[in-house]
């Protein structure tokens, strides 16, 4: 019952977090650059725009759509996506390290989650691939079960991905800055 509460209370934030970049995600946006101070070893720094569209299921679960500017540095295993209305400011860090991801939504609380994998799949209801994303980025087609990458249009700084199993279908879409 307890942990049930926690998952809904977890869930709420992130879905208020999330309402707040889609409502925000409407005009030009604005790239900021990310703290440095986490001490990452950093190879690329990706920045751009995303959308992340999440069906319904007939179970009640009502569809959910995202986007918002991003910036995105660091690995699979350890990196820093910071969110950006339109506007330029901070809607939200996330930040993971092997065991552990946290969101400081900036209000002054933290939000823990076991890895960000957990984290996308309690706010989105859609486990996104983090470990394939930056395959993506890199124009490696990584494969993942379930979905479908299309990185025909990379060269212009456009990725999508799908995903039909399993339920709830999802999909994902950046456009990356020039």
């Amino acid at each position: 019952m307890q942990r049930a509460l926690c998952v809904k209370v977890a869930r709420r934030s992130t879905v208020i977090f999330f309402a707040t970049l889609f409502i925000a995600g409407c005009a030009n946006n604005t790239r900021v650059t990310a703290p440095k101070d986490q001490g990452l070893a950093v190879a690329q720094v990706w920045a751009g725009r995303l959308s992340l569209q999440v069906q319904g299921t007939p179970d009640g679960v009502a569809p959910q759509s995202f986007s918002a500017s991003f910036e995105l540095s660091g690995q699979p295993e350890r990196g820093v996506l910071t969110l950006i209305s339109p506007l330029g400011n901070v809607l939200g860090v996330l930040k993971w390290v092997p065991g552990e991801a946290v969101l400081d939504s900036g209000d002054g609380k933290l939000q823990r989650f076991s890895s960000v994998e957990s984290f996308l799949t309690q706010s989105t209801g859609a486990a996104v691939p983090m470990t394939a994303l930056f395959g993506w980025l890199q124009g490696d087609d990584t494969p993942v079960p379930g979905w479908t990458a299309d990185l025909t249009k990379l060269r212009e700084g456009r990725i999508s991905a799908r995903r039909d199993q399993p339920s709830p279908q999802a999909s994902l879409r950046v456009v990356l800055d020039q």
